[in-house]
């Protein structure tokens, strides 16, 4: 099993800035994608930011310019650092990677974290 924990949601106000850190630990051979998706309510999931294990990124449109999505492979940990952050990005946030457990294993799983609040207001 894989565990996720995210950290660094809160609140700020429109313009602000914060950094939300996500931490794998548990059966881990190798971790492929991460990534950050949002859900704020009355919407569904969607995705923010995705970093490969190569260090390729990938952005929603919404937030190109505005979010850098980084990663340790050494640590198995992502961050996603938000910056001039406006009222639409208040959401859950989640964190997302694609695991494979064991080195003899045939697949590979997705497991998720626990989700942090992220509001914009003023």
């Amino acid at each position: 099993q894989v565990q996720l924990v995210e950290s660094g949601g809160g609140l700020v106000r429109p313009g602000g800035s914060l950094r939300l850190s996500c931490a794998a630990s548990g059966s881990i051979f190798r971790i492929y994608d991460m990534g950050w998706y949002r859900q704020a309510p009355g919407k569904q999931r969607e995705l923010v930011a995705v970093i490969t294990s190569g260090g390729s990124t990938n952005y929603a449109d919404s937030v190109k310019g505005r979010f850098t999505i980084s990663r340790n492979n050494a640590e198995n940990t992502v961050d996603l650092q938000m910056n001039s952050l406006k009222p639409e990005d208040t959401a859950v946030y989640f964190c997302n990677a694609v695991v494979r457990p064991f080195r003899t294993s045939t697949s590979d799983y997705t497991f998720w974290g626990q989700g942090t609040q992220v509001t914009v207001s003023s």
